[in-house]
């Protein structure tokens, strides 16, 4: 039973795109591995970017001064 854990800034993404990579992960773990879609299990956690770090600093502040 593979487990898929996807971590993303919270930024908008919608639900059809969520949808997407759902359906695409599945799909690629079926095709390359062989896995039982059934049982594949994929997560998306949104993480706002004030708590996602980048060289000792947020996103957010990186953003700002537009890295």
């Amino acid at each position: 039973m593979p487990y898929v854990n996807i971590k993303i800034t919270r930024e908008g993404v919608t639900a059809s795109q969520k949808t997407e990579l759902i359906e695409g992960v599945t799909n690629l773990l079926t095709k390359v591995m062989a896995k039982n879609p059934a049982t594949t299990v994929v997560v998306i956690d949104e993480v706002d970017t004030d708590n996602w770090g980048i060289g000792g600093e947020s996103v957010t502040v990186r953003r700002q001064r537009g890295q």
